[in-house]
């Protein structure tokens, strides 16, 4: 990726003013597009979280495309839900077996039952005789061991198959669940290949790894664990308050007092977690962009000694996490108790109540005991379900980040009218171009030159004038505001992207290679180009003459860095990348700034090569790199204000000629210091 001219960031916000609150938490971390966040290592752009309910709706849109594997998975959750439900009301009959083969084996047998409850009251003992009247006991007869078996055989077969029924669901979810997670970060890798570049200036690589990988790791999980958790105990919920109603509505309405009372605690706890889980992704971001930064430039914090100011920022960033992350554990964590005291309230009202209704003849045992246990599985689900927010509302908002990346406005839709021939010339044509990153501040304005095919065109001038701006607009890094560019007549506009970069090489001053082998690095500019290729593009660019020195030759595995060999090293082998690409049109980006003086002579030698036959810029700071090029253009403030060959402009002495004076001067003064 060239390298581009950065903005710079708002100033540092004071450290007094930071949040030191929970709501300062929440309301610190909303962020608008295109802002840093204050402070001096940059900042992560962020929209304000958007409200649950559509986040939660667009979440589980994503499961659309797998309707019928989520139809299976709902109808084994009602299967397993229903045999849940109905084992209690079977092991409630079981209950009354025992009790009534127990109290029946009291009375004198061969006697009425209606007989034993008229003696019972006819002897002033109401209560028992009310007793009796609600249950089926046979006076003299014991309990019925067959039927009891029976009874428990069955029961025991209901929680199996339904345990087996929801290992089955468990099993479907989790393989769409990762279909679905695999689409996702397809359709991420997908959209961030159609951002513009303009989107990447604005935000760290940390921040949009964190989206990338901890948002939607986040959630898989919310879908796997969140969504299957919430059927069943949805479900569950319904299934067992019918099956109350149907033992006892008197007790099924007292159970139901809960419902509201659990609703009012989820509702309020559960939107006050919500923004806490936001901030605490957002700061998730934040610190890992912080980390690869760090990571990333470690030479450049060791040598100017900003260890400490890294660890400082380090934990600031840590602190700002670690209170929102608090914040969300501690608030979300709250559902759970309370939704358990009002479940445990609603246990003794049923205890109490039941054991009166069972004292009086009006439920029987083997009823109030199933219910007791209906009661106690009707406020696990509710609890389940709360705790399952927790997630839920983590999920929810790491897909609002995850989903804020999906929406971000991606680059002009390509319409191409026209093709290149398989081998351009090269003549590129500047025509009144005008290009600024923001309206508020001009950058280049009413640019026309044009370079003839097979020149060298340098592009000189102060940091800031515009110099990489222009190579990326050839290659359509960024869109122009008006005007045009014309590659062999054509508007590089009327071209698609990628059949104008397949034209165009590029060399910069950050040399990139891949973790690989040399040989691939090199490949990489061609993939289907044979070993002979890829050696005789390393031999024409100087590359071959060190990589024979290595032991593993071009099987020597390089790391993400290249730390492997040196610097002047890298640059060539991005050379030969290059070379092999065979581009109609070369960028050469402060290809040499980077290497020592002895280095930059191969890496010359290796350059000139490359640009044979070929129409190139060459963007340099060190103008003795480019005394050989047939058009020298000087630039300031977006503007050309000299152009022409190295001699023609040092005969003028104007801006090209303060230019070279100013570094030629410096250069003899460091020379006499050398020989001092």
């Amino acid at each position: 990726m060239a390298r581009r001219e950065r903005r710079s960031a708002p100033a540092a916000k004071d450290a007094a003013s930071e949040p030191t609150t929970v709501d300062a938490v929440i309301d610190g971390t909303d962020f608008t597009p295109g802002e840093a966040d204050g402070d001096m290592f940059g900042g992560t752009p962020a929209r304000k979280a958007q409200h649950f309910w559509p986040s939660a709706k667009r979440l589980l849109g994503l499961l659309r495309s797998e309707r019928a594997g989520m139809a299976l998975v709902v109808a084994l959750v009602v299967a397993s839900v229903v045999l849940t439900v109905l084992a209690p009301k079977v092991l409630g009959q079981a209950m009354d077996v025992i009790f009534n083969g127990v109290l029946g084996s009291q009375l004198p047998a061969g006697v009425p039952l209606e007989t034993v409850i008229e003696q019972a009251r006819a002897s002033g003992n109401e209560q028992f005789a009310d007793m009796l009247s609600g249950t089926e006991v046979v006076p003299g007869q014991g309990i019925q061991f067959d039927e009891l078996a029976r009874l428990i055989l069955l029961v025991l077969g209901m929680y199996t198959v339904a345990s087996v029924l929801m290992w089955a669901q468990g099993y479907i979810l989790n393989k769409l669940v990762m279909r679905v997670v695999y689409r996702l970060r397809q359709d991420i890798e997908e959209k961030l290949n159609r951002l513009p570049l303009r989107y990447f200036d604005t935000r760290q690589r940390g921040d949009l790894m964190s989206r990338v990988t901890n948002d939607v790791d986040n959630i898989q999980a919310a879908l796997q664990q969140a969504f299957s958790q919430l059927v069943q105990s949805g479900l569950t919920v319904i299934g067992i308050g019918a099956m109350m109603f149907v033992v006892s509505w008197q007790l099924a309405l007292i159970a139901l007092i809960a419902l509201p009372l659990s609703a009012i605690i989820a509702g309020v706890i559960g939107v006050r977690s919500q923004k806490l889980f936001a901030a605490q992704w957002k700061n998730t971001g934040h610190l890992n962009g912080h980390i690869e930064e760090t990571f990333s430039g470690q030479e450049i914090v060791r040598v100017f000694g900003r260890d400490r100011e890294m660890l400082e920022e380090f934990d600031r960033r840590n602190d700002d996490l670690y209170r929102a992350a608090s914040g969300a554990q501690f608030v979300s964590g709250m559902i759970m108790p309370a939704m358990t005291f009002v479940s445990y309230l609603s246990y003794v009202l049923i205890a109490v109540v039941g054991g009166l209704r069972v004292a009086t003849g009006n439920l029987t045992l083997g009823d109030a005991t199933a219910f007791i246990q209906y009661s106690r599985e009707f406020s696990q689900p509710l609890s389940e379900m709360a705790g399952m927010a927790n997630m839920l509302q983590s999920g929810v908002a790491s897909a609002e980040r995850t989903f804020e990346l999906l929406d971000a406005e991606e680059q002009d839709t390509e319409t191409p009218e026209q093709r290149m021939p398989a081998r351009p010339d090269g003549h590129v044509e500047f025509e009144g171009v005008t290009f600024s990153y923001s309206p508020e501040k001009p950058l280049i304005e009413d640019l026309s030159f044009s370079a003839e095919p097979g020149q060298t065109v340098a592009i000189v001038g102060p940091t800031g004038a515009g110099k990489t701006t222009l190579v990326n607009l050839v290659m359509r890094f960024y869109e122009l505001s008006a005007g045009r560019i014309l590659l062999d007549g054509v508007d590089i506009t009327k071209l698609s992207r990628a059949e104008l970069r397949s034209q165009v090489g590029m060399v910069l001053q950050d040399a990139f290679l891949f973790e690989g082998t040399i040989r691939e690095n090199i490949r990489y500019g061609r993939l289907d180009a044979t070993d002979e290729e890829v050696i005789a593009a390393a031999e024409a660019t100087m590359v071959d003459r060190f990589v024979r020195q290595l032991p593993e030759g071009y099987d020597t595995v390089l790391d993400a860095d290249g730390g492997s060999v040196s610097a002047g090293e890298r640059q060539l082998i991005t050379i030969a990348r290059a070379f092999l690409a065979n581009p109609a049109l070369l960028i050469l980006d402060e290809a040499t700034s980077s290497v020592d003086t002895r280095t930059e002579l191969l890496v010359q030698q290796a350059m000139a090569a490359l640009r044979t036959e070929r129409t190139s810029f060459v963007i340099a700071h060190r103008l003795s790199t480019i005394r050989d090029a047939h058009t020298i253009l000087v630039m300031q403030e977006g503007r050309i204000v000299e152009q022409g060959n190295h001699e023609r402009l040092l005969e003028r002495r104007g801006a090209y000629y303060d230019l070279y004076q100013s570094q030629f001067m410096a250069g003899r003064e460091t020379d006499g210091m050398v020989a001092g």
